[in-house]
């Protein structure tokens, strides 16, 4: 009998696991939180490179990359904690006010429903509350 992985989903997280050990051993014990914790925002400018509109001239900006992202994850029900929690701080840091960022969350209340909308909103005050005791 081996050890090979049941299905395609283990076989490609077995797969992930050791690349990371490969690159990085020492990341091999590394919680999704840790994350978090290690990069939490990534600078304006690299968020235009990456999600804006520096490759794609005349095409969507950081900002609303992220927002429309923030309302995607509160569709799926804004079970991804981590996720939507990166998703507003950098939101914030690529020029998104809190307003829009609550309007964003609160539009999805008709098409997420109101549990998915109000899990949301208590995601994003995390970020803005530590925002507020960091004098950000």
């Amino acid at each position: 009998m081996t050890d090979a992985p049941k299905n395609p989903f283990e076989a490609m997280l077995s797969q992930a696991q050791e690349m990371a050990r490969a690159f990085a051993p020492a990341m091999e014990g590394m919680a999704p939180g840790d994350l978090e914790r290690l990069w939490p925002t990534m600078p304006k400018d690299v968020m235009e490179m990456l999600f804006g509109n520096a490759v794609n001239r005349g095409g969507l900006d950081a900002k609303t990359r992220l927002l429309l992202t923030l309302a995607g994850l509160v569709c799926q029900g804004a079970q991804a904690d981590l996720a939507l929690r990166q998703t507003v701080r950098h939101a914030l840091e690529a020029g998104a006010t809190e307003q829009e960022i609550v309007e964003t969350i609160g539009q999805m209340s008709v098409f997420a429903g109101i549990p998915a909308m109000t899990r949301g909103l208590e995601l994003a005050r995390q970020v803005m509350d530590e925002n507020e005791e960091n004098g950000s």
